[in-house]
């Protein structure tokens, strides 16, 4: 089996991974559009190996497919920023709902 058609074969098995994970409520909708882009993308360089080739050549890179992975660490490098950007909105969420509790708390102690 030629590399690409694998590689085609598993993105198109992560995209309908996705897809069901959005259906069944797994995954958000708004968060799966990161997913499915590079599905997308990956899929397109995966059966387009001279469109990888011209960009190695046009980016003097050696070994061409090794964009491949660039692409990936990129993508690995933005799904971690946008992640840690998702946990530190609801880490100052949780504060301030702990603080509303606490106050509440009290309000409720001193009436009785």
């Amino acid at each position: 089996m030629d590399i690409s058609i694998l590689s085609f074969v598993l993105v198109v098995v992560l995209f309908i991974v996705v897809i069901e994970a959005v259906r069944r409520g797994i995954l958000e909708t708004k968060y799966s559009l990161l997913w499915i882009l590079t599905c997308l993308f990956m899929g397109f360089f995966s059966i387009n190996e001279t469109f990888i080739n011209r960009l190695g050549e046009w980016l003097g890179v050696f070994y061409p497919p090794s964009l491949l992975f660039l692409f990936g660490l990129l993508f690995v490098f933005v799904l971690i920023f946008d992640l840690t950007r998702r946990i530190s909105k609801l880490n100052k969420a949780l504060t301030n709902l702990t603080q509303e509790h606490a106050i509440l708390k009290k309000k409720l102690e001193e009436k009785e």
